[in-house]
């Protein structure tokens, strides 16, 4: 039977790949529906309103499903891991109390008048309401990535019996990797929300829906994107040079580095055998890691062998590395070859719109793949060279830890199938609803000029249909 410490690491992976799926949605979709918001508020055009109207159904339900899954997770450090919090809750507890306390209870509080009190506020203060709510999310993620750095580059703390205790709280919260950490993982959310926003939109157009609105949302997403993805480049070579710095066991995991070398290759392809301690197949490209690493063409990148024992599991951090750069440089492609298609008012022919239904959920894919990178590549250590993540785990039975780990599985392929089967449904009873207005943006429509206030005489949103 597996044992406790390897289960309890499955279960945890488990949840966290669950759970970070939906905030990398809504933290960014938030701020999504507040541009709709004060498009709508500007220009009175009741497209932007049915955009606002059909994304902030997906918000709600993606962010309901991302609080529960965040509270189930939570449990774990009682349950699975209890020496995390013996040893480090002094740190770890404030800081996730301070995410409840600023950004939490802001998001609670003001997405019951952004869901319900669109017809029941003036219109500003319903827009001030999503713009708190986009805050919120974005607090939320502030609070987080500190500890989650931390985790990664603490300092700022001391230690007293085994115990970490706070010194300098703004050592502990802007720790060395914190800034690199948080931009890199809001241009995350941002993108994935881009390419859900385009892809769904797509799907939309897909099944027939001649309405502006999945027109107008879908040129938001794609040109969001195309402008984050090479943001996301340039703070992601930032990103690693802090890593090099402070975590070289990490980058040389991530390149598949044994031996502490200049002029170190970049390996496109490769296949690390931590038991010989060497690559097989390997396909490189001569000092390419050097020049990207440290910008230096003959740099120093250390080797997995100044690590040995001390260094994270290889495989899973160099295939995942790759996974995620993949996906970045198709996502690169994708946004900016429709992006032209758009600005040169080209018709998105039917495999366009399934090359962007097809990448809808994209940025899952580079999420998860970071996630990995950064939480596997911090192995073998919990709090790096603070408490390692043996040392943390629970002594409960292997039994125990597995029914609760196949419970787990179970609920969350449930609440995974019926999310996804939502999302798409609400598309296709959108596509299938008829609207007065059938311009196509290919057509010259502008919604800057429109002058209308896109209200009836009763002073109710016209173009209820999305």
């Amino acid at each position: 039977m597996l044992e406790t410490f390897l289960l309890s690491r499955i279960q945890f992976a488990t949840n966290i790949s669950f759970h970070i799926l939906f905030p990398s949605i809504s933290i960014a979709l938030a701020w999504f529906l507040f541009y709709f918001k004060v498009r709508h508020e500007i220009s009175g055009h009741p497209v932007w309103l049915r955009c606002y109207r059909f994304w902030v159904k997906i918000f709600a339900l993606t962010f309901a499903i991302g609080v529960v899954s965040g509270i189930t997770m939570s449990f774990q450090f009682g349950t699975n891991w209890p020496g995390f919090m013996e040893r480090v809750g002094n740190i770890a507890g404030p800081l996730l109390g301070y995410e409840v306390l600023t950004a939490f209870f802001m998001e609670a509080t003001f997405l019951g008048a952004m869901l319900f009190g669109m017809k029941r506020l003036p219109s500003w203060v319903h827009t001030l309401c999503t713009f708190l709510v986009a805050i919120g999310t974005s607090m939320s993620a502030f609070w987080i990535l500190a500890l989650n750095s931390w985790m990664q580059t603490p300092q700022g703390h001391i230690m007293v019996d085994g115990v970490a205790h706070p010194e300098d709280w703004v050592q502990i919260i802007f720790n060395p990797s914190f800034p690199y950490r948080l931009l890199h993982t809001l241009l995350a959310s941002g993108l994935t929300a881009s390419f859900l926003v385009a892809g769904i939109s797509a799907y939309r157009i897909w099944k027939g829906d001649n309405k502006l609105a999945p027109k107008v949302a879908l040129k938001a997403g794609i040109f969001t994107a195309a402008v984050l993805i090479p943001l996301q480049i340039f703070i992601g070579d930032l990103h690693g040079l802090n890593t090099l710095k402070h975590q070289p066991q990490k980058i040389a995991a991530m390149e598949g580095i044994w031996e502490t070398q200049n002029g170190a290759p970049l390996l496109l392809f490769a296949i690390p055998d931590e038991e010989q301690r060497t690559n097989h197949f390997e396909i490189a490209v001569p000092k390419l890691a050097s020049i990207i690493l440290t910008h230096d063409s003959n740099g120093e990148v250390k080797g997995l062998n100044e690590f040995e024992g001390e260094h994270p599991p290889v495989k899973a951090v160099f295939f995942s590395f790759r996974i995620m750069i993949g996906v970045g440089l198709l996502m690169l492609i994708v946004s900016w070859l429709v992006s032209w298609f758009l600005v040169t008012k080209k018709t998105l022919q039917k495999k366009t719109l399934l090359t962007l239904v097809s990448m809808s959920f994209s940025g899952w894919v580079a999420t998860l793949a970071g996630w990995y990178v950064t939480e596997i590549g911090r192995q073998p250590y919990l709090v790096s060279g603070v408490l390692k993540t043996s040392e943390a785990v629970t002594n409960l039975p292997p039994s125990n830890v597995l029914f609760s780990l196949i419970v787990y599985v179970i609920t969350y392929t449930l609440i995974m199938v019926a999310f996804l089967h939502t999302i798409f449904y609400m598309a296709r009873k959108s596509a299938a609803v008829p609207e007065f207005d059938l311009s196509d943006l290919n057509s010259g429509t502008s919604l800057t000029n429109y002058k209308g206030n896109g209200v009836n005489s009763n002073n109710q949103p016209i173009g209820e249909s999305v």
